[in-house]
C-alpha cells in the first residue's frame, strides 16, 4: 500500500502541525476491515515523519552537545510535542484494540496488535509528566559526559581520545592517562549520582502508577519481553558466572604473568571490555589515522564480503549520514540511528584511530545493514526489530568480517586483532551480567541508599569482574557504574548485548564453515525486521535462543578453541 496521506514537506517538529493528522486518524469513520487497514497504514506514515523529526532533533543534540540552540530544540520536542503523542498514541491504539474488525485483520497484523494490547495495559496518563522528567534527566546526562575534557600531553581531549593512552607499552603513561581520566569524571560524581537517583525515583512511580510491582516487571512489558522472563535473565547470570569467568580469570592470570606484574591495575586492563596494553609489548594496534581512511577501510572490506553489503554502506556516505570524529561537545559513544521517513540510516561515533574505534564502525554498519534489509516493510512497526535480534545484526557483523581485518593490518597484527576480539567477548559476558543484575536490583530495591548501592555493586563486581586492585581508589570504584550510559538513558537495555552475542556466535559458527551460506542466514533473518517473534528471528537464521549453561558453554568453547588456533 501507498499513501498519500501526509504531505513530503510537513513538518513534524510541532504539535500544531502534527494535530490535524492526529484528529483525522482518531475520527475517521471506520465500517470494515479494510477500512482499519487503511488506519493503520495512515498512522505509520505519521509516525514515520515524527519519529524521523524527533531523530534529526536528537541527532543534532548529541552532535553538539553545547550548541544551546539546538539542545533547546531537542528538549522542546520533548516537553512539547512527546506527551501529546503518548497521548495520541494511546487514544488511537485503544481505537484499533476496540474495533470489531480487529480479528478480522491478516495475520501479518497479529504481533502489532499483541503489542498494542500491550501498551493500551500499561499507559498511564499520570506517567506523561513523569517520562518528560526522566527525558530531561537523560538528556542532562547526555550533556554532562558530552562536555568531559581532560588536558593531557599538553591538548584538550575527548575522553575517547584517550583510550589510544590506556594501550600505552609504558605502564606510567596508562596509569596517568587513567587517573587524568577518572579525575575528570570524579567531578561530575556526585550530579551523576544525583540524576540517578531520580531516575530510580521516576521510574518506580511510572511503574506503580501502571500498577506493577517495580520497574523491572513494567519495563518488561514496555520491550515487550514476551519470550524471555526475569528467571531467565538471572539464569543467563549464573550461566555467565560458570562459564565466562573463569576463562576470563585465566585470561587475565596470562596477561598479569606476561606484563610481570603482582597485581592487575585498573590501567594493565579493560574493566568493560578485557582488552588494555598489548602483553608482548608491541605498539597499540592503530588501524587508522582518518576518519576518511576509516571509511574507504570499511567499504572495502564490505564489499570483499558481498557487492551488497558493500553497496549499502557506500549508500551512507554519499548520503552523509556518517558522523565518526571525535570532537569537544560531542556526546560519548557511537549509536546508529533510523530516518523512517527516508529510511536512511545515521551512524554517529567518535573515533580516535583504535581498534575499538574500528569494531564500532563495523558493529553500528551491522545495525545499518538491518535497517536496509527491512527498509522495504510497509509499517514503522514491522521495520523495528526487537533489540535482542538487532544486536545480532551488529555483533554478527564484527565477527563476520574477521577475514577481511588485512584491509587495515598486516597479517601478524590481523591474527592479534582477531585475538583481542575473540578475548574481549569473554570478558564482557561477565560485565554484561554485572550492568544487568545491578539493574535488576536496583530497581527491585528503590529504596536504597547510596551506601547500599555502592556495596551491592561491589558484592557484583566480587562476583563477576576481574580481580584487579583498585588500592587508592576504593570510593572511585564504587561509582564506577557511572560509565555505563545505559544505566542513565536506557534501562534494561543491556542483557540483549548478551543474548545476541549468543545468537551472533552461532552465526560465526557458520561462517566459519560456509561464508556466502551464513551471510544469506543474515540477509533472510534481517530482512524480516519486526515481523516475527523472536524466537523465530532467531530460527530464520537457524539460531537457538537460549540462557542455559549447557548452550553458552558450546558457544564459549568453540570461541576459545578458534583462539587458541589463532594464538598458536
Amino acid at each position: 500500500m501507498t499513501s498519500s496521506f501526509v504531505t513530503e514537506d510537513f513538518d513534524a517538529s510541532k504539535w500544531e502541525n502534527i494535530e490535524p493528522y492526529a484528529n483525522d486518524l482518531l475520527t475517521r469513520e471506520l465500517t470494515c476491515s479494510g477500512c482499519l487497514e487503511r488506519l493503520i497504514k495512515d498512522s505509520s506514515t505519521l509516525a514515520e515523519h515524527v519519529s524521523e523529526a524527533g531523530t534529526l532533533l536528537s541527532i543534532a543534540m548529541t552532535c553538539d552537545t553545547e550548541n544551546s540552540s539546538k539542545l533547546q530544540s531537542y528538549l522542546d520536542f520533548v516537553e512539547n510535542v512527546q506527551p501529546k503523542l503518548s497521548e495520541f498514541a494511546d487514544a488511537l491504539n485503544r481505537r484499533l484494540a476496540g474495533h470489531p474488525a480487529v480479528e478480522e485483520l491478516p495475520s501479518r497484523y497479529d504481533l502489532m496488535i499483541k503489542c498494542i494490547r500491550t501498551d493500551i495495559g500499561i499507559f498511564r496518563e499520570e506517567n506523561i509528566p513523569l517520562q518528560v522528567e526522566e527525558a530531561k534527566l537523560e538528556t542532562e546526562h547526555s550533556t554532562i559526559t558530552g562536555a568531559m575534557m581532560v588536558e593531557y600531553d599538553g591538548e584538550e581531549k575527548t575522553l575517547p581520545q584517550m583510550a589510544i593512552y590506556l594501550e600505552d607499552t609504558d605502564r606510567s603513561v596508562r596509569e596517568s592517562a587513567w587517573r587524568a581520566v577518572t579525575a575528570r569524571m570524579e567531578q561530575d560524581a556526585e550530579r551523576l549520582s544525583e540524576i540517578y537517583d531520580e531516575l530510580i525515583r521516576i521510574r518506580h512511580q511510572i511503574a506503580t502508577n501502571a500498577g506493577f510491582d517495580d520497574y523491572r516487571f513494567y519495563i518488561f512489558e514496555a520491550k515487550h519481553r514476551y519470550d524471555y522472563s526475569l528467571d531467565d535473565c538471572l539464569q543467563f547470570h549464573d550461566s555467565i558466572e560458570s562459564v565466562c569467568v573463569p576463562l576470563m580469570h585465566q585470561i587475565h592470570g596470562e596477561r598479569r604473568t606476561a606484563l610481570g606484574v603482582e597485581t592487575l591495575r585498573p590501567w594493565d586492563v579493560g574493566e568493560k571490555s578485557g582488552g588494555g596494553v598489548d602483553i608482548q609489548g608491541r605498539s597499540p594496534l592503530q588501524p587508522f589515522d582518518t576518519v576518511d581512511e576509516l571509511i574507504s577501510g570499511c567499504s572495502n572490506i564490505f564489499h570483499s564480503m558481498s557487492p551488497e553489503l558493500g553497496g549499502m554502506f557506500d549508500m551512507l556516505k554519499e548520503r552523509d549520514s556518517l558522523d565518526l570524529e571525535s570532537r569537544k561537545g560531542k556526546a560519548p559513544g557511537g549509536y546508529q540511528a533510523n530516518l523512517e521517513k527516508t529510511r536512511i540510516p545515521f551512524i554517529f561515533m567518535n573515533a580516535a584511530g583504535t581498534q575499538g574505534d574500528l569494531m564500532t564502525m563495523v558493529h553500528e554498519a551491522g545495525h545499518a545493514f538491518h535497517s536496509c534489509y527491512s527498509s522495504e516493510l510497509d509499517l514503522i512497526d514491522e521495520r523495528n526489530p526487537p533489540l535482542e535480534f538487532a544486536e545480532v545484526a551488529s555483533m554478527s557483523m564484527e565477527l563476520m568480517s574477521h577475514p577481511e581485518w588485512g584491509e587495515f593490518y598486516s597479517e601478524e597484527e590481523a591474527r592479534r586483532a582477531k585475538a583481542d576480539h575473540l578475548e574481549k567477548i569473554v570478558c564482557f559476558m561477565p560485565w554484561m551480567a554485572t550492568i544487568d543484575a545491578f539493574q535488576h536490583w536496583v530497581y527491585a530495591n528503590p529504596e536504597h541508599s547510596r551506601e547500599e548501592r555502592a556495596e551491592h555493586w561491589l558484592e557484583l563486581r566480587r562476583r563477576f569482574g576481574p580481580k584487579t586492585d583498585w588500592s587508592g581508589f576504593e570510593e572511585l570504584k564504587e561509582t564506577s557504574w557511572q560509565s555505563q550510559l545505559h544505566l542513565f538513558q536506557v534501562p534494561f537495555y543491556y542483557v540483549e548485548y548478551g543474548i545476541a552475542q549468543l545468537g551472533a556466535l552461532q552465526l560465526w559458527q557458520y561462517h566459519r564453515k560456509d561464508a556466502a551460506d551464513a551471510l544469506s542466514r543474515y540477509a533472510r533473518a534481517m530482512s524480516l525486521g519486526n515481523t516475527k517473534p523472536l524466537p523465530e528471528l532467531f530460527g530464520a537464521a537457524g539460531l537457538n535462543l537460549g540462557f542455559g549453561e549447557e548452550h553458552v558453554s558450546s558457544l564459549i568453547g568453540e570461541l576459545n578453541e578458534a583462539l587458541g588456533e589463532i594464538q598458536a
